[in-house]
């Protein structure tokens, strides 16, 4: 069973996508079920993880209800406030749905990039892991610091680095350095073998107008750091769309991929998703 690990549905009148404005012209609409449904079968995609969009709980319940009569929606990762007071008993709510498979914070829109390591977190975590959801990590590369004394807090919470951690692709076109640092930090916490790492995204990082040539020193470093075991492919759908969309980024992981075995490569395409979720 191949699974796209990372993709998202949202419907602009539910009005808490402060991220989502008319400037991003080609996502500035409503994205559903039905317009997924056939992308998937092109690339025969039996299902999907749904994550969240949106700082909201009422995030999470829109995307449970679609879940609940979407049979392609495998699993769902949520929001919940985890330095709110209410954060463990909405995950407890939540965690009610056998389909939510984990929670992620917003963590790259927050200016405090220590915000993972505030004690008030800890509650919420402790809800996770009661409940043994996933932590969907959705970083940039200042994060990772952070993320390593994250890791020594949390040894039991199963964790998932999103797109990589959003390596400055485009930047590293003038100087080595940005690949340089993000490079060092992503060997340095993949020593933690419970980490989970998604190849999803990168071509957003990239400049307008990438090759695969591009993405490849990056899809080299999470391969050798992370392993077919602990990687999964996800398309980020529609956000892909404003880096050429779905079809051009399945096919160029496909090429990379080529080069794996049968196991390899069934694994980064649905078996890591598989066992991290609990699809």
């Amino acid at each position: 069973m191949q699974i796209d690990s990372h993709q998202h549905f949202w419907r602009l009148s539910r009005g808490d996508y402060g991220w989502l404005t008319p400037s991003l012209v080609p996502l500035y609409r409503d994205f559903g079920p039905a317009e997924l449904a056939p992308i998937l079968g092109r690339h025969e995609i039996a299902g999907t993880v749904l994550v969240q969009a949106a700082p909201t709980v009422a995030e999470t319940e829109f995307m449970l209800a679609i879940a609940a009569e979407t049979p392609f929606v495998k699993g769902v990762v949520g929001w919940a406030g985890f330095d709110q007071a209410s954060g463990p008993a909405d995950i407890e709510r939540l965690a009610g749905d056998r389909r939510l498979k984990g929670m992620r914070p917003m963590i790259h829109d927050i200016a405090d990039p220590e915000w993972m390591l505030r004690p008030e977190l800890a509650p919420s975590i402790a809800a996770l892991e009661h409940r043994g959801l996933a932590f969907d990590a959705l970083l940039r590369p200042e994060h990772l610091g952070p993320l390593k004394r994250f890791l020594r807090l949390y040894p039991d919470l199963p964790i998932v680095l999103d797109h990589g951690a959003k390596p400055p692709i485009a930047a590293a076109s003038s100087s080595a350095a940005p690949f340089d640092r993000w490079a060092r930090d992503i060997r340095e916490i993949a020593r933690d073998k419970r980490l989970h790492c998604k190849i999803s995204g990168l071509a957003t990082e990239a400049a307008i107008g990438w090759q695969p040539a591009d993405l490849e020193p990056y899809l080299d470093l999470l391969l050798e750091c992370f392993g077919p075991a602990r990687l999964m492919w996800g398309s980020d759908w529609p956000v892909v769309d404003l880096a050429g969309g779905y079809d051009l980024w399945r096919k160029t992981a496909l090429d990379y991929l080529a080069k794996l075995s049968q196991d390899e490569r069934q694994a980064i395409l649905g078996e890591t998703a598989i066992a991290f979720y609990r699809l």
